[in-house]
């Protein structure tokens, strides 16, 4: 069986937290709002590695000027 690429590896939702510096229910909100994509494993969910990039990519804010 081949090696999953880097960006299709799964995360549980403590581990994106974790990434992301936020609560367990915060990601649990994200998934449910449809803001982040998940895969649903039996009661647990999965959270692409690729997902949670572009999840927060999508909200990266650039700040321009300074002093």
């Amino acid at each position: 069986m081949a090696e999953p690429q880097f960006e299709d590896l799964l995360l549980t939702v403590d581990e994106v937290a974790r990434v992301m510096r936020v609560s367990n229910m915060t990601v649990y909100r994200l998934i449910k709002s449809g803001q982040m994509a998940a895969i649903r494993v039996g009661k647990n969910y999965r959270i692409r590695r690729r997902d949670v990039e572009r999840y927060l990519s999508d909200r990266a804010v650039r700040v321009e000027g300074g002093p």
